[in-house]
């Protein structure tokens, strides 16, 4: 069994504690909008993210050509790439594909990448080891697992994560599988940085021993996880709690009425961070209701809209 502190404040963790996984504008025309792209980066790491996941399922990464992501990851890479760790979306359920994107976005300069388990083709947990392993040994990069069974279709289990603990460079989880009892057997015999993949369960994981949170709400209230998440890492439950139930209504707004990316364009373009809403099919955009559904959860949480 791995000794493992619960937090350590001041800590310098790999990948950061408070991170985005960041939507990926788009033009008028549905092309990407990198000027937008890197203005937004740096407006997250302004408002307190130390890392930001690159094209992941928020950035819409599976309707992205290969080069599109390349020049997401080089572009956030050039804007923020000084002052926050920037991961990059880039596996597939082929592994080959994985290697070959994974390194471009080694060349682009990436601090690391985000592994998922292979989606669709639904491997054994030996097919999950191997992938991340094969992954692993061409890119020699740092690596966040991201255990995800609701897209994924299979989980990781928690024997097969703590069999890929084992390796250097697989240093991080993103955890968005909601089963606690898995996540609490992942932090008792691995050194893991975990991170909650599920924007509300950040105040819980991190009582059991995770770092931080990859969100997606973190798009219109990464100050606020930055409290929320330096609380637990100090130890002050009261404000760390208090800034729980103040995120509630925002979270709701963001993740429970249409997919996140969708809801996270349209609440960014209304603040005038974004120019448009744009997505790309199949996503596409809330209805009237469900847009008056997410203005009504923002102003619950404080917000003019």
């Amino acid at each position: 069994m791995a000794e493992t502190a619960l937090h350590t404040p001041g800590k310098n963790y790999t990948f950061g504690t408070v991170l985005t996984a960041m939507v990926t504008p788009f033009k008028d025309n549905g092309d990407v909008d990198y000027e937008a792209a890197a203005k937004l980066a740096t407006k997250l790491v302004d408002d307190g993210c130390d890392g930001l996941v690159v094209t992941g399922t928020t950035g819409e990464t599976s309707t992205l050509r290969d080069e599109e992501n390349v020049e997401m990851f080089a572009t956030v890479v050039k804007a923020v790439g000084h002052r926050a760790k920037v991961l990059a979306g880039s596996t597939t359920n082929d592994t080959a594909h994985s290697i070959r994107l994974s390194l471009a976005a080694k060349e682009a300069g990436v601090h690391g990448i985000l592994v998922t388990a292979p989606y669709y083709n639904k491997p054994s947990q030996a097919g999950v080891i191997a992938h991340v392993e094969a992954i692993v040994a061409a890119t020699q990069l740092p690596v966040m697992l991201y255990d995800i069974p609701g897209r994924a279709g299979i989980a990781m289990a928690p024997e097969t994560i703590i069999e890929l603990a084992k390796n250097p460079l697989v240093v991080a989880l993103k955890d968005a599988k909601a089963d606690y009892q898995s996540t609490t057997t992942v932090l008792a015999h691995t050194d893991l940085d975990v991170y909650s993949g599920d924007d509300g369960l950040t105040l819980p994981l991190m009582a059991a021993g995770a770092v931080g949170v990859v969100s997606v709400t973190a798009h219109i209230a990464a100050a606020k996880y930055r409290i929320l998440v330096d609380a637990m890492l100090a130890g002050d439950l009261a404000t760390a709690r208090a800034t729980h139930f103040e995120l509630d209504p925002i979270q709701r707004a963001v993740m429970s009425h249409v997919q996140g990316a969708v809801a996270a364009k349209h609440i960014l373009n209304w603040q005038g961070v974004l120019p448009n809403t744009v997505v790309r099919l199949p996503l596409v955009a809330p209805s009237e209701t469900e847009l008056e559904t997410i203005r009504t959860d923002l102003r619950e949480g404080g917000w003019e809209i």
